[in-house]
């Protein structure tokens, strides 16, 4: 009888444990220092652990899904096979990264140079020098004796209109250092030192204007070089004329920018913050419907009420038909079911990946991706990054999930743009909360 019972007793412990599909974990506590006392008990870092949800960004969970064109191949390229692959978990800005948040950017970079320039630098406790922000945040710009300090990042007067004094965006460079994990993870001779493995660049972080009158030819776009990056209507717009190279070191910043604020406050360092790669902008841009043609489901461009659902070239080129003649606001139409939006139409966007016609048919199921940090040496075929999500020129195609195409990594374009992810666990609610 007895037996009996308990027997009963540990099929409802396990009934209850699986019946929701997810594993019990216990509770990570920090306790005070133990006495040694010839025990093994573990040792926490130093730093306290903290969980904070990403403004601006929202959860995908982990799963698996197929891969690739979800209907015919209408170019019959062969270059998006479809295959089941799983994807782990992940951190994704909602939105395109806009003009306002990008210039958060380059206004740091622009206001890091200047304080150097006019010694508003101060040593830090490990020796190295910092800039001191308290100073460089009240920076007088346009004031005389400002702009004869910084008169090495002015342009020359021979390039001034009416002897106007400007920033020379030329010379408003990030200082790039990263490691590369996967050629020392290639590398066995432990002789090579680490320094072989860092890679260091400095990269003109200002959008690239002009691209907006290089990209269509015979036509009247001067109005957009002129206003679209730095007019105060375009502030929530996502940002264009930024190439590969910029989007990858707006990343880096932003981990840099991240970090130093919780390393200040004690707290342990979090992920990078990086370009998504192409399997996993993919399966966001699906919002769990795994053989979608487009983020909301479905074969249609239209909602039942013959309402465009994304902004693109709709049939033979009415551009303004869906509500914005180029660009419109990063949090236009609809999110998709992850609470993504615009992840088709609006502005492309580049992803981590390099762009290889048959990377389908080799890669893994876990995780796919091929990357590789091309030289300014290499061929132009091995500076191609994967771009996805279609644009506010395309035609509904390039909207499609499973549709790839590719830009040159060093190349601006007026309809590509880009967002950003972080692998970091979801936000957990403490139990009784």
């Amino acid at each position: 009888m007895n037996r009996l019972i308990c027997l009963i007793a540990l099929v409802a412990i396990l009934t209850t444990s699986t019946s929701s599909c997810k594993l019990l974990s216990g509770k990570n506590k920090s306790g005070p220092a133990l006495p040694n006392d010839g025990q093994l008990h573990g040792v926490a870092p130093t730093a306290k652990w903290s969980l904070p949800k990403p403004p601006g960004m929202v959860y995908i969970p982990p799963g698996t899904f197929h891969m690739g064109s979800s209907d015919e191949d209408m170019t019959y390229a062969f270059t998006a096979r479809n295959k089941q692959v799983s994807i782990s978990g992940f951190w994704m800005d909602a939105t395109e990264i806009t003009n306002n948040e990008y210039r958060q950017f380059t206004n740091w970079v622009r206001d890091s140079i200047a304080a150097k320039l006019m010694g508003f630098i101060k040593q830090g406790a490990d020796g190295n020098e910092y800039v001191d922000w308290k100073k460089a945040k009240a920076i007088k710009w346009g004031d005389k004796n400002t702009m004869e300090k910084i008169d090495a990042i002015i342009v020359t007067p021979d390039n001034r209109i009416f002897n106007k004094k400007e920033l020379d965006a030329n010379k408003i460079k990030y200082q790039s250092e990263i490691f590369d994990y996967k050629a020392a993870a290639l590398n066995r001779d432990q002789s090579v030192p680490r320094s072989k493995f860092i890679m260091k660049r400095e990269v003109p972080v200002y959008p690239d204007t002009l691209c907006w009158i290089r990209d269509f030819a015979y036509a009247y776009s001067e109005p957009m070089a002129q206003k679209y990056y730095s007019y105060p209507a375009f502030g929530n717009y996502p940002v264009v004329g930024v190439n590969w190279k910029q989007a990858t070191v707006f990343c880096e910043w932003r981990t840099h920018y991240l970090n130093s604020f919780l390393e200040s406050k004690k707290k342990a360092p979090e992920s990078d913050f990086r370009l998504p790669f192409e399997a996993e902008w993919e399966y966001a841009a699906r919002g769990g419907r795994s053989q979608s043609d487009y983020p909301w489901g479905g074969y249609y461009l239209r909602n039942k009420k013959g309402c465009l659902l994304a902004n693109f070239k709709p049939g033979r080129g009415n551009y303004p038909e869906d509500g914005g003649l180029y660009t419109v606001r990063a949090d236009a139409y609809w999110p998709n079911d992850f609470g993504l939006y615009n992840m088709a139409g609006n502005v492309a966007e580049w992803t981590s990946s390099l762009y290889y016609e048959g990377a389908y048919m080799f890669q893994h199921d876990l995780n796919p991706d091929i990357r590789y940090n091309a030289k300014e040496s290499d061929k132009p075929r091995d500076k191609r990054k994967v771009v996805r999500g279609g644009s506010w020129k395309d035609v509904g195609y390039y909207l499609r999930c499973g549709t790839r195409a590719y830009e040159y990594q060093d190349t601006a374009k007026s309809y590509i743009g880009f967002r950003c992810v972080i692998d970091l666990p979801p936000v957990t609610k403490k139990r009784g909360s």
